[in-house]
């Protein structure tokens, strides 16, 4: 499967030394200083390419989407933040008709802790004496706080039923690529729940199953869809 890569920073270099594994091959990489190759790219090209996986910035986002979606190319988003554009993205994925896996997180791992927390916030809302808590940490340079994926985590919260306050918090140092933890205080008793990624290659390895998944599919989907979940 060929694939297209937008962004070159740590989690595309990954994405690229990983390919291999997972029967693609890398047909070309976009990077800050090619970014207008998507919005004045010739018609026709790119016409051998599948899928294309975006690690970029947020503001690439709304960009890139809609460039690739008019060239029939259905695409993996592991970028973050950019949510606030999610409504006119979707708009033309669907005008589209190409298929698009959006994710804060392909870690497998953090999509099954998703479930575990959803259920554990179900429980946990019958018992009026405890409240919740979400405390993430990450390496220095990522930008958005809290992340996508305790965003993620706390909607999940709310959608279980869990309608009391939940307390969220954002550390940013060093080079830790990623913990978050959930937790439910009670009077004299505390439940907590936490995944930690040793590295960042679980990420990636997550954006290569989604994009082979992704393949001939068309719609909005998540790394649920992608599980089966």
């Amino acid at each position: 499967m060929r694939i297209l890569l937008i962004g070159y920073g740590r989690m595309g270099r990954l994405v690229a030394s990983l390919a291999p594994e997972y029967g693609c091959e890398i047909a070309e990489i976009i990077d800050i200083e090619t970014a207008s190759a998507l919005t004045d790219a010739v018609p026709g090209r790119w016409r051998d390419v599948e899928v294309a996986i975006d690690f970029s910035s947020p503001d690439a986002v709304a960009t890139n989407v809609p460039a690739l979606a008019r060239r029939g190319i259905n695409m993996v988003v592991g970028t973050t933040g950019w949510h606030a554009d999610e409504a006119m993205v979707r708009e033309a994925i669907a005008a589209a008709g190409v298929g698009i896996v959006a994710a804060a997180n392909f870690s497998t791992g953090v999509v099954l802790f998703e479930a575990l927390v959803s259920r554990a916030a179900e429980l946990l809302a019958a018992q009026p004496d405890f409240g919740a808590y979400l405390h993430e940490s990450h390496h220095a340079a990522k930008k958005d706080a809290p992340s996508g994926t305790a965003l993620m985590l706390k909607r999940a919260m709310e959608q279980a039923g869990f309608t009391r306050p939940i307390d969220v918090s954002s550390t940013r140092a060093g080079h830790m690529p990623g913990t978050h933890t959930v937790g439910f205080d009670g009077p004299a008793e505390s439940i907590a729940l936490s995944h930690s990624a040793r590295d960042r290659s679980t990420f990636a390895r997550g954006a290569l199953t989604a994009a082979r998944w992704v393949q001939g599919r068309r719609g909005w989907f998540t790394m649920r869809d992608v599980l089966g979940l």
